[in-house]
């Protein structure tokens, strides 16, 4: 393996630009003998004579000519790689990878607080994806991803990572148009102990419906499956179609089309929590797009 040292690179292109050793000895502010002895090892470690010495001065070998446009792009990148990783390290400049869940769906304050975040933030691009709640958890320790928005309750907290509750939401009731409890004003939570629900909760994952199966289980009850059930958004479309009915937060039931109704819940309690995951350790490039993220629904 060839050891060149970045010193050396940078003494081979004074000596080159100054025209000698005697002048890059100067502007460097080291001895000749020194610089002269670096030079040497490099041409030693590459097996490759670079320059011709001479009372007058240096001139370039062919090998030398070779090299010293090689030496210059690496000084060159390695000056822009510099640049960077302070950018970065200032949250300048980077990638930040965001992820929600599907029962926070990136609609309506969410893109319109992140596009004025990028306005002011122009070097740095967002790669927005959705995950549930516990894969984001995962994907945030292992670096995979740097902020989250889950659907509280998240399951086994991981102590890494800081969970933030940043919105609170009220539940609606969707059922599909021509259902009998269409037509109500609002419903409590007891009243459905007998109607299927689209969507059922994970033993082991928390989320939209871990809340839901809770809430029922206050009013004395454990949702009623369905003959189809998601834990993702398409149980909206599952209402749609006539298998039962959800209980979701006002941002997934405004995606809701003309062949859904929404209900109000009577029932004090009847609310969903989102909050925003991120290590505790975040750069300040991540800790700006989460407080962005905060400020979206708690401008306070």
């Amino acid at each position: 393996m060839v050891m060149v040292s970045l010193r050396q690179l940078r003494y081979f292109l004074e000596v080159v630009d100054a025209g000698g050793f005697s002048a890059a000895a100067e502007r460097l502010f080291v001895a000749q003998s020194a610089l002269s002895r670096q030079i040497s090892e490099l041409e030693r470690e590459l097996q490759a004579v670079l320059l011709e010495r001479s009372s007058k001065g240096v001139t370039l070998t062919p090998a030398g000519r070779t090299f010293v446009d090689e030496a210059r792009r690496v000084l060159t990148e390695l000056e822009g790689s510099v640049a960077l990783t302070r950018s970065v390290a200032r949250g300048e400049q980077g990638t930040v990878r965001l992820a929600h869940s599907s029962s926070v769906p990136f609609a309506g304050v969410w893109p319109a607080a992140l596009y004025v975040h990028l306005q002011t933030h122009r070097g740095v691009s967002v790669d927005v994806s959705t995950l549930s709640s516990e894969q984001q958890q995962d994907d945030i320790e292992a670096g995979r991803i740097d902020v989250g928005l889950v659907r509280l309750p998240v399951l086994r907290p991981a102590p890494t990572l800081v969970c933030e509750t940043i919105l609170r939401e009220r539940l609606l009731l969707l059922v599909p148009k021509g259902h009998t409890l269409a037509g109500e004003g609002s419903v409590s939570v007891a009243a459905l102990a007998s109607v299927p629900f689209v969507s059922l909760p994970h033993r082991e994952r928390g989320g939209l419906s871990y809340r839901v199966a809770q809430l029922c289980q206050q009013h004395g009850f454990f949702p009623r499956a369905a003959a189809a059930t998601s834990r993702k958004a398409t149980l909206v479309n599952l209402v749609a179609a006539g298998f039962g009915v959800a209980l979701v937060p006002q941002s997934l039931a405004a995606l809701a089309g003309p062949d859904v109704c929404r209900v109000d819940l009577e029932d004090a309690g009847a609310d969903s929590e989102v909050a925003l995951l991120r290590r505790r350790d975040a750069g300040e490039l991540v800790i700006a797009l989460a407080d962005a993220m905060r400020r979206a629904v708690s401008p306070a």
